[in-house]
């Protein structure tokens, strides 16, 4: 068996963080390593505990989640994903969350069997945003601004506050193109195979190729930067 997916819960309220607990900890491939009820906390608990998922509230006394968030992704010896979990009251907190590096979004009101499917998806790397926040937080990154078409198809670079400068290289084929135009739809892996009459498999290869090409940790960040080139 492998190991199970080590979880960091952050968040100012102890109820809050024990209800996580409670749920996680009943999966026998999950293991919640570790809680912080700051920013600052998390920063300390995210470098000594190196967790799998990290959950990260917004608002929190003495460092936001968002602050938290950016300091916890530049640090090369932490590799967790962060999943930021929030009412959603402020949309800025949401963007700049993004742009921090956050690889899902999850609503604070969310079912048990949400946080757990969100858990397993930020593990296995594919990054995961609520339904109810999916096309909110989308349609803002596809109001900034593309950058002018490369003079070459081999080439593609992308500015932007959000995400470090991306050299595309090895430009995306046909195919490629497709499956990340519906990975910007907030498309599934069963749901892209059903569109494009594929199997799933072969959708994750083809998602993993988008993702060493575009240089995207995730497909959350794979998904911003379809919007950002255009390809939405």
């Amino acid at each position: 068996m492998s190991d199970p997916i080590r979880v960091l819960l952050v968040d100012d309220h102890a109820l809050l963080r024990a209800g996580f607990r409670t749920i996680l900890d009943t999966q026998p491939d999950i293991t919640v390593v570790g809680e912080a009820s700051s920013g600052a906390e998390a920063v300390a608990q995210a470098s000594a505990l190196r967790p799998d998922v990290i959950t990260m509230d917004v608002q929190m006394p003495d460092m936001d989640g968002i602050e938290a968030t950016r300091r916890i992704v530049a640090d090369p010896a932490v590799e967790a994903a962060i999943a930021i979990v929030t009412t959603f009251d402020r949309d800025d907190y949401l963007y700049q969350a993004l742009d921090a590096g956050a690889s899902g979004f999850l609503l604070k009101n969310a079912g048990a069997e949400d946080l757990i499917a969100a858990v397993r998806a930020l593990a296995a790397g594919d990054g995961m945003l609520a339904p109810e926040v999916t096309r909110r937080v989308l349609a803002r990154f596809a109001a900034t601004p593309a950058p002018a078409p490369s003079p070459s198809p081999a080439a593609v670079s992308i500015e932007s506050t959000a995400i470090p400068r991306v050299t595309l290289a090895e430009p995306l084929t046909d195919r490629e193109a497709e499956v990340l135009t519906l990975l910007a739809d907030a498309r599934s892996n069963a749901e892209i195979a059903r569109a494009l009459y594929i199997g799933e498999a072969t959708v994750k290869t083809h998602v993993s190729r988008i993702l060493q090409k575009l240089g995207a940790r995730d497909r959350v960040q794979a998904v911003v930067l379809a919007h950002r080139m255009g390809l939405a």
